[in-house]
């Protein structure tokens, strides 16, 4: 157990730029496909049931969500794309306020970006990938439900994915369940280095 994401706790929810917290500490974004899993990857990063809110509706999370760490950074949950059942122009009012965040935010030291294994490099996940790419953000890629395929299966989908990221700038990518947290120790390798922490492994 990783004890330092473990105090994570709920800071406050924007909608727009001005409700946006002030620009303090380092801020890591989790982002990828309302069906992706991108909740319950959060809560088990943070060993918490419930610190993200999961539904059985995907596109559910029309927020910003911040989350506080124990030395002032943040982990951040953006809305999940591509999936929500609401009118045109209030997706691209959400995906406006997504690529605001994603490019202007001078505080954001990387991005945790979540696929479903079984439907990788969605037309939304490049999007995410060429905005970072502007800004030369740091992007890791969990490739998530992995316990929905056969390790060899998991292999191979992982193998093309990684051909698929040379012209992506700073990418790497993991296989990853949040249902077994097979892959949580290397998600945290990646998080403790973006926020330039000593790993703690104790617990």
């Amino acid at each position: 157990m990783n004890h330092y994401f473990q105090q994570a706790r709920f800071l406050q929810s924007a909608t727009t730029r001005k409700t946006l917290p002030a620009e303090r500490g380092l801020e890591i974004a989790f982002a990828g496909r309302s069906n992706a899993g991108k909740s319950s990857v959060i809560n088990q990063v943070c060993s918490q049931k419930s610190l993200a809110r999961t539904s059985k509706t995907p596109g559910r999370t029309q927020l910003i969500n911040f989350f506080c760490l124990p030395d002032g950074d943040f982990l951040v949950d953006l809305p999940g794309y591509g999936y929500a059942k609401v009118p045109e122009p209030v997706k691209l009012e959400w995906q406006k306020f997504i690529e605001s965040y994603l490019t202007q935010r001078n505080t954001l030291r990387g991005l945790v970006l979540v696929m479903d294994i079984r439907h990788p490099m969605t037309e939304y996940d490049q999007t995410m990938l060429r905005w970072a790419q502007g800004r030369a953000l740091p992007v890791h890629i969990l490739l998530n439900k992995a316990d929905k395929l056969t390790r060899g299966a998991s292999a191979n989908v992982l193998l093309q994915v990684r051909k698929t990221l040379s012209g992506f700038g700073v990418v790497s990518v993991q296989t990853f369940s949040a249902l077994s947290k097979n892959g949580l120790d290397e998600c945290w390798d990646i998080l403790d280095q973006w926020l330039g922490r000593d790993a703690d492994r104790q617990g």
